[in-house]
């Protein structure tokens, strides 16, 4: 796909993946395509992480390849948008360290014209490499030091697509939030507590809540469920969780995981 010969570049590929990491259970890659003037565009990618994963990518390692002809100008430009909707959107423990490094090489080997600013074919890259980002990202999050399960907390009706991410990150980073999903209990006041103190101003009263499909608060008051059933829903592999603030049109997505005692065990008994 990037190379002349195919089968050593996907074995290559594959090593590289593999060789990468260090707690991670397994390798993570991830690839996408669309089609440009008559050509196939190919993106694909690999990254390594499972602790110390937060934004401005902490211990992660990330690696994309393509190609499509594009300018590093142009490249970097967009790659610095998609790293604000996927790399910089996950967190395992909300711990940071020097070791970071997200690349993206293009050939242009396609043989397909420049990719131009504002056009259908960089509206189509961005889309396939948010595709890629986005998948290595999310299997980060899944792969977590002792996680059981992904978080998905999507923040509707912000004022601000930064009001939004602040109280999206402030949940996804919560001791309390991550180990009430590790027991599956569907504790909603403490999302609710760790929207509270993200710094962004809102009405309680407008507020609401759904976590794993049902709705548990309604205009700031609580609705009666079945904590039970809830419960289950919470032990699935991925849980949604949704809060809409009924106070603009802005919209946030941030992905965690549960935080568990096997994280407290890899952590404790971890040698430098």
């Amino acid at each position: 796909m990037l190379a002349r010969n195919r089968r050593a570049s996907a074995r290559s590929f594959a090593e590289l993946s593999l060789a990468i990491c260090t707690t991670d259970t397994r390798p993570k890659t991830a690839s996408a395509s669309f089609r440009m003037s008559g050509k196939r565009i190919h993106l694909i990618g690999c990254a390594k992480g499972a602790g110390m994963i937060h934004p401005n990518m902490a211990t992660t390692l990330a690696f994309v390849a393509t190609d499509a002809n594009i300018s590093p100008s142009l490249l970097q430009k967009t790659l610095r948008d998609v790293t604000g909707r996927t790399f910089n959107a996950v967190s395992v423990d909300g711990d940071t360290s020097t070791n970071d490094t997200l690349l993206v090489l293009a050939n242009g080997a396609a043989g397909a014209p420049a990719i131009s600013n504002g056009s259908k074919a960089h509206r189509q890259f961005t889309a396939a490499l948010e595709q890629v980002c986005g998948s290595l990202a999310q299997q980060i999050v899944a792969d977590g030091e002792g996680a059981q399960r992904v978080i998905e907390i999507e923040v509707r009706g912000a004022k601000t697509e930064s009001a939004a991410k602040k109280i999206a990150e402030t949940i996804a980073t919560s001791p309390l939030v991550k180990t009430a999903f590790a027991g599956g209990d569907p504790n909603w006041g403490r999302v609710f507590a760790a929207a509270g103190r993200s710094g962004v101003k809102f009405d309680p009263s407008l507020v609401e809540i759904t976590m794993a499909g049902i709705k548990v608060l309604l205009r700031g008051q609580p609705l009666p469920f079945n904590e039970r059933a809830a419960s289950n829903k919470l032990l699935a592999d991925h849980v949604p969780i949704v809060m809409n603030f009924h106070a603009g049109t802005a919209v946030a997505r941030y992905w965690t995981c549960d935080f568990t005692a096997e994280y407290v065990r890899i952590n404790a008994s971890y040698r430098t």
